[in-house]
């Protein structure tokens, strides 16, 4: 698998951050990233739920195996060493085989430095590339992230639905909206 540094790039505060594609050997610094994202109870699906190595395993290998099968671009990015966010575009099949779902995710220390938006930048270009059935990429966001959906609207994203308590965050009902880019 590419493990190859694909892109380097500054962050607004002058740190070097450097993406690549994951491995099977990120196992570990995933599942620790994401049992540390889900206590946050930050925007993102886990609520203080915790994953298993074995778990984490799982979806690493289903997203390396689509990754080869040019089903998903997913990227992870490093400043030092250190793996501060990733990002990922994840195709739909069937009659919505045109169709991404876009996800993203940035360490809570590393937020404000404009890494979500070279992420953002960096997985569409990717997936443009490698996914050549991709037509429309769709994302989801809690309505109380105002800063997410900021981004996304600079970013071209459009709202096309809102689903009043289509999600839960910090044990609270939240709306869900749904927003597309076509490329």
């Amino acid at each position: 698998m590419k493990d190859k540094i694909i892109f380097q790039g500054k962050t607004k505060s002058g740190k070097i951050i450097s993406f690549r594609y994951p491995t099977i050997n990120d196992t570990q610094i995933l599942l620790d990233f994401i049992n540390k994202i889900s206590k946050e109870k930050t925007f993102v699906t886990f609520q203080g739920e915790q994953q298993t190595f074995e778990e984490e395993k799982k979806y690493v290998e289903s997203m390396v195996d689509k990754i080869k099968n040019k089903k998903a671009v997913y990227l992870l990015g490093f400043i030092d060493g250190k793996f501060v966010g990733s990002a990922d575009i994840n195709m739909m099949d069937k009659t919505r085989s045109h169709l991404g779902l876009f996800g993203i995710t940035v360490a809570k220390e590393y937020r404000g430095e404009g890494i979500g938006k070279i992420l953002m930048d960096l997985v569409i270009k990717e997936s443009k590339s490698k996914l050549k059935e991709l037509k429309l990429v769709t994302l989801d966001v809690y309505g109380k992230n105002f800063i997410a959906q900021s981004l996304y609207k600079k970013l071209g994203f459009k709202e096309y639905a809102r689903l009043p308590q289509g999600a839960k965050y910090r044990g609270k009902f939240d709306d869900l909206i749904s927003m597309y880019k076509k490329l």
